[in-house]
Protein backbone atom coordinates (compact mmCIF):
# COMPACT_ATOMS: atom_id res chain seq x y z
CA UNK A 1 0.00 0.00 0.00
CA UNK A 2 1.28 3.43 -0.89
CA UNK A 3 2.30 5.65 2.02
CA UNK A 4 2.47 2.92 4.68
CA UNK A 5 -0.21 2.54 7.33
CA UNK A 6 -3.74 3.77 6.88
CA UNK A 7 -3.33 6.46 9.56
CA UNK A 8 -0.15 7.69 7.92
CA UNK A 9 -1.91 7.67 4.58
CA UNK A 10 -4.71 9.85 5.91
CA UNK A 11 -2.36 12.25 7.67
CA UNK A 12 -0.10 12.72 4.66
CA UNK A 13 -2.55 12.18 1.84
CA UNK A 14 -2.47 15.87 0.87
CA UNK A 15 1.32 15.81 0.81
CA UNK A 16 1.39 12.76 -1.44
CA UNK A 17 -0.86 14.45 -3.95
CA UNK A 18 1.18 17.67 -3.82
CA UNK A 19 4.71 16.33 -4.06
CA UNK A 20 4.56 13.95 -1.11
CA UNK A 21 7.05 12.75 1.44
CA UNK A 22 6.14 9.08 1.71
CA UNK A 23 8.88 7.44 -0.37
CA UNK A 24 6.33 5.11 -1.96
CA UNK A 25 8.07 4.90 -5.30
CA UNK A 26 7.01 8.32 -6.53
CA UNK A 27 9.65 10.66 -8.01
CA UNK A 28 12.80 11.18 -5.97
CA UNK A 29 11.70 14.66 -4.87
CA UNK A 30 9.27 12.92 -2.53
CA UNK A 31 12.10 12.28 -0.10
CA UNK A 32 12.72 9.55 2.42
CA UNK A 33 9.99 7.37 3.89
CA UNK A 34 10.86 8.33 7.49
CA UNK A 35 11.95 11.81 8.49
CA UNK A 36 12.74 13.53 11.75
CA UNK A 37 10.22 16.01 13.06
CA UNK A 38 12.51 18.90 12.13
CA UNK A 39 12.78 17.61 8.56
CA UNK A 40 9.00 17.36 8.28
CA UNK A 41 8.60 20.90 9.58
CA UNK A 42 11.20 22.21 7.12
CA UNK A 43 9.49 20.47 4.19
CA UNK A 44 6.08 21.74 5.26
CA UNK A 45 7.45 25.28 5.53
CA UNK A 46 8.91 24.99 2.02
CA UNK A 47 5.60 23.66 0.75
CA UNK A 48 3.72 26.53 2.43
CA UNK A 49 6.06 29.09 0.85
CA UNK A 50 5.42 27.53 -2.55
CA UNK A 51 1.68 27.79 -1.97
CA UNK A 52 2.04 31.45 -1.02
CA UNK A 53 4.03 32.14 -4.19
CA UNK A 54 1.41 30.36 -6.27
CA UNK A 55 -1.41 32.30 -4.60
CA UNK A 56 0.42 35.58 -5.30
CA UNK A 57 0.82 34.61 -8.95
CA UNK A 58 -2.90 33.82 -9.21
CA UNK A 59 -3.79 37.17 -7.60
CA UNK A 60 -1.55 38.98 -10.08
CA UNK A 61 -3.13 37.12 -12.98
CA UNK A 62 -6.62 38.04 -11.75
CA UNK A 63 -5.60 41.69 -11.44
CA UNK A 64 -4.21 41.66 -15.00
CA UNK A 65 -7.40 40.11 -16.32
CA UNK A 66 -9.51 42.75 -14.57
CA UNK A 67 -7.44 45.51 -16.18
CA UNK A 68 -7.98 44.08 -19.68
CA UNK A 69 -10.92 45.34 -21.66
Amino acid sequence: MCCGTESQHNAWQWAHHHGGFCGCGAPSHCGPRFMAKEQKIARLEEYLEGLREEANAVEEHIAEMKEEK
